[in-house]
């Protein structure tokens, strides 16, 4: 793994060394938008701004507002069929039902100036109690079952969610009556910055990537809290202690490290393969990229761990209808380092963006965020979109889609377990409105033997 770190720096300082600007654009010329999508492509500066209702199993409906603002240039511009934008500031604010909330700052510049350069700053501020663990090795595979009763399971997480907030009778030096009402939820805050810059090299088809990320988070479980629970006897909703936390009881057995939270210290190193002809919602190409963070207390971190991840993605125009596009992803990433906190095997780190890994709107829709976690994980995803209308209002363009889709994925404690043994999948249906062809509102509904979800949020899934 450190060679592969190695490699990727070597990459990454030779193109430094060999950076240079060009007036020909040759290393930008394979991702040319089609001509359909450049006739649209709206010139000048603009700002899309929505308020923010989005919805989510887990941290429940979201009020706020998420704002961009698009640089796009003048049709003279050299650049303009070929980037989606010259720049872009995204600002999101939100609030949550759950009485989580975030704030995120982002701006990104690709082939700054007209060179080969692209750079991203990310900044974020959030504070979720919603967060869910169900464990953190292959047997949260089986199905769901209380903390405090591992022999009785539940095929559906509507059962489960009912039996852990009904009452229970107290053991020796405990209350009463307790619940497992928040026993697998738990409230994390952090604060984060992220620099990043890539290079791209040739004729652009290949980028090379690095950069460093600097993070504080800190937990706290609900365990002996007060929570709502329901009477068996009655029926009804009543308040009773929260007997257990999974978590909490993982991390005092030595299961898992990190509950305390502290600063984090990240090195990112990626190669990319990127073809797709418009990055917020292509119609053709491909996007590959082996991505590696390293944390060590070398670089001020107090953990120790190596993540690798490898993406693919393929986008493929039918000939149905005015933009029919067949979209294909797979994933797999692993963990190594026996110190390697539980919140890092939330989620795979991608130069493209962060993936939740396993369930949830990124992965598999059908599961609730986090479902699955273990040191190694593999997922795929197939969305068919079909565009129905277009229509423009002023000088605001919309266009109105449906995107049937299958995911599927697994996790295990080897990456050389990973096999297509035990592995869980869910399908559904999804809504596009595409504003201005770079801000895509998503709305999907996914179904699995499991659960039942409905998931609004910005952006295709992939």
């Amino acid at each position: 793994m450190k060679r592969l770190i190695a490699f990727l720096l070597c990459l990454f300082s030779i193109s430094i060394i060999h950076a240079q600007h060009t007036d020909t654009l040759s290393f930008i010329k394979s991702k040319r938008m089609s001509d359909a999508d450049l006739a649209k492509k709206r010139e000048g500066t603009f700002i899309t701004g929505i308020p923010d209702i989005s919805s989510d199993p887990v941290t429940g409906f979201g009020f706020g507002i998420r704002s961009n603002v698009y640089w796009n240039g003048e049709r003279t511009n050299p650049l303009f069929p070929y980037t989606p934008y010259l720049a872009k500031l995204k600002a999101n604010a939100a609030y949550y039902t759950s009485n989580a909330r975030e704030l995120v700052l982002s701006l990104d510049v690709p082939y700054y100036k007209g060179t080969r350069w692209r750079f991203k700053i990310d900044f974020k501020a959030q504070q979720n109690p919603a967060n869910l663990y169900f464990g953190l090795t292959e047997k949260t595979l089986g199905d769901l079952h209380l903390p405090s009763d591992e022999n009785t399971t539940f095929s559906t997480y509507k059962e489960f969610n009912r039996a852990r907030k009904t009452l229970r009778a107290g053991e020796v030096g405990e209350a009463a009556f307790v619940t497992d009402a928040l026993s697998n939820r738990f409230r994390e805050t952090e604060f984060m910055l992220n620099l990043k810059a890539d290079y791209a090299l040739g004729k652009g088809k290949w980028r090379v990537m690095s950069g460093y990320e600097i993070q504080h988070l800190s937990y706290a479980t609900f365990e002996g809290l007060e929570a709502e629970a329901i009477d068996p006897a009655t029926d009804n909703n009543i308040k009773a202690p929260n007997g257990f936390s999974l978590l909490q009881r993982d991390f005092d057995n030595g299961l898992i490290s990190g509950l305390k939270g502290g600063w984090v210290s990240i090195i990112q190193t990626a190669l990319i393969y990127d073809t797709r002809d418009f990055e917020p919602d292509p119609t053709r190409g491909a996007y590959f990229e082996i991505g590696n963070e390293y944390s060590g207390k070398y670089i001020g971190s107090q953990f120790d761990f190596d993540k690798l991840f490898i993406q693919g993605r393929y986008y493929q125009k039918i000939p149905v209808g005015s933009r029919t596009v067949l979209a294909g992803r797979f994933g797999v990433g692993n963990i190594f380092g026996n110190n390697a906190p539980f919140f890092e095997f939330q989620d795979q780190w991608s130069p493209d963006g962060s993936i939740n890994s396993l369930g949830g709107r990124q992965s598999l829709r059908g599961y609730r965020a986090n479902r699955f976690l273990a040191r190694s994980v593999a997922f795929a995803n197939v969305e068919l979109r079909v565009r129905l209308a277009e229509t423009k209002l002023g000088k605001q363009r919309f266009a109105f889609g449906i995107a049937p889709f299958f995911d599927a994925g697994t996790v295990h404690d080897r990456w050389q377990d990973l096999s297509f043994k035990n592995i869980k999948y869910s399908y559904g249906g999804g809504l596009r409105i595409a504003w201005n062809q770079s801000t895509v509102l998503s709305f999907d509904y996914g179904l699995s033997k499991e659960d039942r979800l409905f998931f609004f949020g910005i952006g295709q899934a992939f």
